[in-house]
């Protein structure tokens, strides 16, 4: 079972993807911060990370540079109600940038190719699944 990291600040936002991710079939990690992501990438076996940008204290771009820090390697999936951060080059090192809607199927089918990439990765690096 995959474990899905979600990162955001708004606990609805966050309880309403853990729901519907463990429907999916995943383990789900939330956390509220930048900072408390960080340490979980760090602390915990992460497959996959939901990032939102616009949150307080460290922003979205700041996490994710951080994070990669942490893992090289780790899918982040940036989900925000904002499509002008696309722009920034920053974003770029993300797995995917989804805008946020009330229909989490593309953020699912994100997550889904993210983590499939991963997997494949890991099988022409000769990494056991």
């Amino acid at each position: 079972m995959a474990t899905i990291l979600i990162v955001d600040d708004d606990e609805h936002q966050r309880l309403l993807y853990k729901e519907e991710l463990e429907l999916e079939g995943y383990e789900v990690i939330l956390t509220a911060t930048g900072q408390e992501a960080v340490a979980a990438v760090a602390d915990s076996e992460i497959d996959c990370v939901v990032l939102d940008i616009a949150m307080p204290g460290m922003n979205g771009v700041e996490t994710l540079a951080k994070m990669l820090d942490v893992d090289r390697q780790l899918p982040i999936i940036l989900h925000t109600a904002y499509p002008s951060y696309k722009d920034d080059f920053m974003t770029w090192a993300a797995e995917a940038y989804v805008i946020k809607s009330s229909d989490l199927s593309e953020l699912k089918e994100q997550i889904a190719k993210a983590l499939e990439a991963g997997d494949s990765e890991s099988q022409q690096a000769g990494e056991p699944e």
